[in-house]
Parts: C-alpha cells; structure tokens; sequence
C-alpha cells in the first residue's frame, strides 16, 4: 500500500493503478486500497465509470469518500 500511495503521490498513476490492483488481489475488502484505487482511475481522465465502481466498493465498506 506504502509504494501504491507513493506513485499515486508521484502521478505514477499507471503504477499506482498496479499496486492496487495487487494490494484488492490479496485483500478484496480493502476499503481504502479500493477508495485509492477510485481516486487513482479519476486522475487518469476518461475512467469514471471504473472509479465511481471502487468509490461505491469504498463506501460500502465503510471508507469515507471525503
């Protein structure tokens, strides 16, 4: 998750994307790696579909999106 916040921090948006889609393999109820993972698809542009999926998986599992 260190390295996933990392290139989401450095706009390595593409590996940040990867981590977190390593980090939901071994834990799907991850609600924050899913809320990350949302926000990350946001930043990439023409992705909302995909983010607003994980951004519903993080609030259903108790992450606040704010």
């Amino acid at each position: 998750m260190l390295l996933a916040r990392s290139y989401y921090h450095s706009a390595q948006l593409r590996r940040a994307e990867e981590e977190l889609r390593r980090v939901l393999d071994a834990d799907p109820v991850d609600g924050y790696a899913h809320l990350m993972l949302g926000r990350t698809l946001e930043r990439q542009g023409g992705r909302a579909d995909e983010a607003a999926t994980q951004l519903r998986l993080a609030e259903a599992l108790g992450q606040s999106l704010l």
